[in-house]
């Protein structure tokens, strides 16, 4: 029975993302003041592009495998079609506990140099993190591929570590 409730348990923190909400996209994202602390700093960044008219033939084990995570699950068109897009996964280290927000601010095709936003927040955030954003579905067929981003980590309204692609000005 024990063993029970501790799956149980272990199931609902995968299912609740450790405390991390959903990431929408925000109607207007605030201009913040630059206020960048050695206690916060991005690790690592990972990005992949899940779509069929970019495919070329893969011998890498690890493209084919990001592939086949992308699109686990879908079974018809319409399902492959909704995982389209681009996969942003951001590691993250605090060396002090803090309540943080991540945002990933970017630019599509299609839109020039309008720039959207997603955010997630964490509460008392200590440690090495993981978050991972997805433009992907209609939000990818409608405005056309990512052409910049910039992560950014938010503590009390102010930037306090920022991470972005080449091409973000």
């Amino acid at each position: 029975m024990k063993r029970l409730i501790f799956q149980l348990a272990m199931l609902g923190l995968v299912a609740s993302g450790f405390g991390a909400e959903r990431t929408l996209p925000l109607d207007k994202a605030k201009v913040l003041p630059l206020a960048l602390d050695d206690a916060f700093e991005f690790r690592k960044t990972k990005t992949f592009l899940n779509d069929p008219k970019t495919f070329k033939p893969a011998f890498d084990d690890m493209i084919r495998f990001e592939r086949a995570r992308a699109n686990f699950g879908a079974v018809t068109q319409q399902d492959r079609r909704e995982r389209w897009g681009h996969y942003y996964t951001f590691f993250w280290r605090t060396k002090r506990p803090a309540d943080l927000t991540i945002r990933l601010e970017y630019r599509q095709q299609n839109l020039g140099s309008h720039v959207q936003a997603r955010e997630m927040h964490y509460p008392a955030a200590k440690g090495s993190m993981k978050s991972e954003f997805q433009i992907i579905g209609d939000d990818y067929e409608h405005d056309g591929k990512v052409t910049a981003w910039r992560a950014v980590l938010i503590e009390n309204g102010r930037i306090v570590a920022v991470n972005q692609s080449f091409l973000w000005n």
